[in-house]
């Protein structure tokens, strides 16, 4: 199985992603898009708990790991464990990037880069619409 063929745990049709997560999600979770930078719920959220898939609920991001990265997406420089998050080359918008999708179910996060703060020196930057929060009291 090549890189950019990732087998997901939870598969369904497009048309119930499509109901399950709403125009907005849909569009950028299953279809691979962004929102404008510093209009998502999450750029400037600051609770405490864990940031979780939009689409199947799993444990991604620490909110002990986001920091303000200035770009206008939620910034997190580790995941909560490297095997939450699958990557692959993504060649669109004339840039060679790496995708970040969630691996149980492949939704699109956004896109993982190496100008983060340490310890990792990572940047995931994540779109909004692709996450859910869940405050740390709830766990």
């Amino acid at each position: 199985m090549s890189e950019g063929e990732k087998e997901f745990k939870i598969n369904r049709s497009e048309e119930e992603w499509r109901e399950l997560l709403g125009e907005e999600s849909y569009r950028i979770a299953r279809q691979c898009g962004t929102e404008p930078p510093f209009t998502g719920k999450y750029y400037d959220h600051h609770e405490d708990g864990v940031y979780v898939c939009v689409a199947c609920g799993a444990d991604l991001f620490d909110a002990t790991t986001k920091y303000e990265s200035g770009t206008g997406w939620p910034s997190f420089y580790d995941a909560v464990d490297e095997q939450r998050v699958a990557t692959r080359e993504d060649r669109s918008a004339g840039m060679v990037r790496t995708e970040i999708l969630c691996a149980r179910c492949g939704a699109h996060l956004g896109h993982v880069f190496e100008d983060g703060p340490e310890p990792t020196g990572k940047r995931f930057c994540v779109n909004s619409a692709s996450l859910d929060f869940r405050p740390r009291d709830e766990e």
